[in-house]
């Protein structure tokens, strides 16, 4: 599994080529040549971004779900809904596909935040909102989240 650091600003050209932040790209390094996916995020108004061997590993445990029960197929329709796969060009350039600029209402200044093993690509305004948003209740929901006790009573 990829674990990548970190969140950069960048900018996205009117094509909707974005150029990959050279130490976000080292990171990636090991997974550069296999491409990627990306898609519509489910919770937010932003794009995933998938390294090819996490994208396999989720379809894996998308593909046990059973087909002949109605909410998996709406799930998987819904979830793959507008996924494409993207290579890094020569130049370090990634193209985002322009129906996910829209759906993430991309504009010129961009974040690419990390998110454990995928990338989320935003707009940098609806990034800061969220952010913010996100600020007031966000001791709440660390405690909530990773404030569970463990077995041996350490938290």
């Amino acid at each position: 599994m990829n674990s990548f650091i970190g969140t950069y600003e960048c900018k996205v050209d009117a094509k909707g080529r974005l150029m990959l932040p050279a130490a976000l790209k080292k990171q990636m390094d090991g997974v550069l040549q296999n491409g990627f996916v990306i898609k519509r995020a489910v919770f937010q108004e932003c794009l995933e971004l998938y390294p090819m061997t996490e994208w396999d590993a989720l379809m894996q445990k998308i593909n046990k779900l059973n087909r002949f029960k109605k909410k998996n197929n709406d799930f998987i329709r819904r979830f793959t809904a507008g996924v494409k796969m993207v290579d890094v060009d020569a130049n370090g350039r990634l193209l985002i596909p322009k129906d996910l600029v829209v759906f993430a209402s991309i504009s010129k200044d961009i974040v690419m935040s990390s998110a454990v093993n995928i990338i989320e690509i935003w707009d940098k305004t609806k990034y800061e909102k969220a952010i913010d948003d996100a600020t007031v209740d966000f001791a709440d929901l660390a405690e909530e989240v990773m404030g569970q006790d463990d077995e041996d009573g350490i938290s």
